[in-house]
């Protein structure tokens, strides 16, 4: 099928998402140097003819990218007709800073957020400690995003349910508690079985949470760099993603292609679970997502 769309950043995600179609959207991370850069604007110029609902920029831990992250959402704001989601994390931050954060982006024209808490500086599952003068939860943060710059909002949704979660139930409500404060859509971590989302929707639907979750997306393109990657997160890789995935390991072209394959499968596994579309996971780069497209016969 053909994808594109004319997209008007105006509106609410939930608005976007009703539309019409599924959406499809690409994330990206701040680069460290001029190399990088250009790379992620050839990733960008790449993807842009698909026709994406919005593009993400990622923010690093305690604000490491924050004048880059305003700066590239901002370009693309300016350069492209891309709708761009600027990430935005409690860590590190007072709320006076916060709020000259959400100044910055506001005026550089980009008028969606996604509100997270973000990971503690020892990584995922660490002790949390609030900044002096900060925020300890997401929902704080939406709140503050809303009420008094008056941005539109998306926030994080963990599949497996977040590693700080008492249970997968108080997990749930957590995201409602995010929606309550004035968020319109989530978008998961990295999705390793499209079971795990089809029960994160259930969750969230049972305590009342109805706000649109997007599926993320990751094709397994190096075995050793997922595994590295899935176990900083307190996770790990599906028994049946790794039998299909080791015996290949020594060889890096029939691995790459069978990565892509099972992340064709689970798109479309997603997709006929009713999901409202793909969030990618590009790592700057837009040859996976291309591939995997054109597998689902996504076009230009």
């Amino acid at each position: 099928m053909t994808h594109s769309r004319d997209v008007d950043r105006d509106l609410s995600m939930r608005e976007l998402l009703a539309q019409g179609g599924r959406s499809f959207s690409f994330e990206f991370f701040p680069p460290k140097d001029e190399a990088g850069e250009e790379q992620l604007w050839q990733a960008i110029t790449e993807l842009e003819p698909y026709g994406p609902t919005f593009v993400s920029v990622t923010y690093g831990a305690g604000g490491t990218t924050r004048d880059r992250t305003v700066a590239i959402t901002a370009r693309i704001a300016r350069e492209t007709d891309l709708l761009p989601v600027a990430h935005l994390t409690c860590v590190g931050h007072t709320t006076h800073e916060l709020d000259a954060i959400l100044d910055d982006i506001s005026e550089a024209g980009v008028r969606h957020v996604m509100a997270l808490r973000g990971d503690p500086p020892g990584g995922p599952g660490s002790p949390w400690t609030p900044t002096e003068g900060g925020l300890t939860y997401a929902d704080e943060l939406v709140a503050l995003v809303r009420e008094r710059h008056g941005l539109r909002v998306g926030v994080a949704a963990f599949p497996e349910g977040h590693v700080d979660a008492v249970d997968l139930e108080q997990d749930a409500k957590v995201l409602k508690s995010k929606q309550d404060a004035g968020a319109e859509f989530a978008v998961t971590d990295m999705v390793l079985r499209a079971s795990d989302y089809v029960g994160l929707v259930e969750r969230a639907r049972a305590v009342g949470a109805d706000l649109p979750i997007i599926p993320g997306i990751m094709p397994i393109l190096n075995l050793r760099s997922m595994e590295r990657m899935v176990e900083f997160s307190r996770r790990e890789l599906p028994e049946e993603t790794v039998a299909r995935l080791q015996p290949l390991a020594d060889d890096p072209g029939a691995l790459r292609a069978e990565g892509i394959a099972i992340a064709t499968e689970q798109c479309e596994q997603l997709l006929d679970a009713g999901a409202p579309g793909l969030h990618f996971y590009t790592l700057n780069r837009s040859k996976a997502t291309r591939e995997i497209f054109a597998n689902l016969s996504i076009t230009v």
